[in-house]
């Protein structure tokens, strides 16, 4: 019989995720939502969650904390202007904001003032959608069994998101303001701007596609990174290894995509066996060697002169 969003059961409860709270030793009540921190065994008890994220969830965490630094770095850039002084001091600021947040989120979360959280072990993609499990037993009404399957790895990335936009409020306008007196007066603020486009942006890609991204990120980490040191290094017309070295910008941008690369591929590695995968991070330098063995052949006034030679 249905009673509001529990439903009494003689034997186990239906669906995936509804359970009945154990109290006292003693399992009690009827079948609902199992409370927060905690998950439906395979008796359908709600049994609170004490394992330690994997290393593969502390990846997930890892990048979807890294969106929002790259994110104020790339605009950061974009606005500050190729003669403006103030650009690595907002780059250094953007990643005290990120890191401040991190760990206040951290000590907020479960143990609470500990640099570590405890974590319900994530086992399939539905685990992270459970608003499309709710069971119907008698085909009319609904049992309400929506949690956090996977606590606390959703609702931690939108608190960090949450933290980070009130640091960047607090400290970014008043640097801002001081430090880029070369820029004009809208102009100074536009990645500041740009940063109120994309929190909410990013805070909504988690909230409906956190379970793809916790699948996908390895994927996107290691294709975006391929991709934009392409598009850098031909922007910048790289062409050789002295072209390369004869800048320290060039040489931080190189080392941050490889680091990506690697992170990438330790990601990827982890839904397999490690161990065995590891010498794959010897391929890191593959994509710059290969580009600039091949930008001599590829450059386009070389092609048009070829074209027109044979006219």
């Amino acid at each position: 019989m249905l009673s509001g969003n529990r439903v009494a059961v003689s034997s186990t409860c239906p669906g995936l995720y509804c359970g009945r709270i154990m109290v006292n030793g003693s399992v009690e009540g009827e079948c609902g939502v199992c409370p927060r921190g905690e998950r439906a065994n395979i008796q359908k008890v709600c049994e609170r969650c004490t394992e330690s994220p994997e290393l593969y969830d502390w990846l997930y965490l890892g990048f979807m904390a890294m969106l929002p630094l790259v994110l104020h770095w790339f605009f950061i850039e974009w606005y500050s202007g190729k003669k403006s002084s103030s650009a690595l001091l907002q780059h250094a600021t953007a990643m005290l904001e990120c890191s401040v947040s991190a760990v206040v989120t951290l000590l907020l979360a479960e143990p609470v003032g500990k640099l570590s959280i405890r974590s319900c072990r994530v086992q399939m993609l539905s685990d992270w959608y459970t608003m499309l499990y709710n069971p119907s037993p008698d085909y009319v009404n609904t049992l309400h069994c929506t949690q956090e399957a996977v606590y606390p790895l959703y609702t931690i990335v939108l608190i960090y998101y949450a933290f980070c936009l009130v640091m960047m409020m607090l400290l970014r306008p008043l640097l801002v303001k001081k430090i880029a007196c070369g820029l004009g007066k809208t102009d100074r603020f536009r990645s500041i701007y740009a940063a109120l486009y994309f929190f909410p942006i990013v805070t909504v890609l988690q909230a409906v596609g956190g379970g793809l991204l916790y699948y996908a990120f390895p994927y996107i980490i290691l294709v975006l990174s391929l991709v934009t040191l392409g598009v850098y290094m031909s922007a910048s017309e790289i062409q050789s290894f002295q072209s390369l070295i004869s800048k320290k910008k060039r040489l931080v941008v190189l080392f941050s995509h490889w680091l990506l690369h690697g992170y990438g591929i330790i990601s990827i590695c982890l839904l397999d066996k490690l161990e065995l995968s590891l010498p794959l991070l010897a391929l890191v330098p593959g994509p710059t060697l290969f580009y600039i063995a091949t930008a001599k052949f590829s450059e386009p006034s070389r092609i048009l002169s070829e074209g027109s030679s044979r006219h």
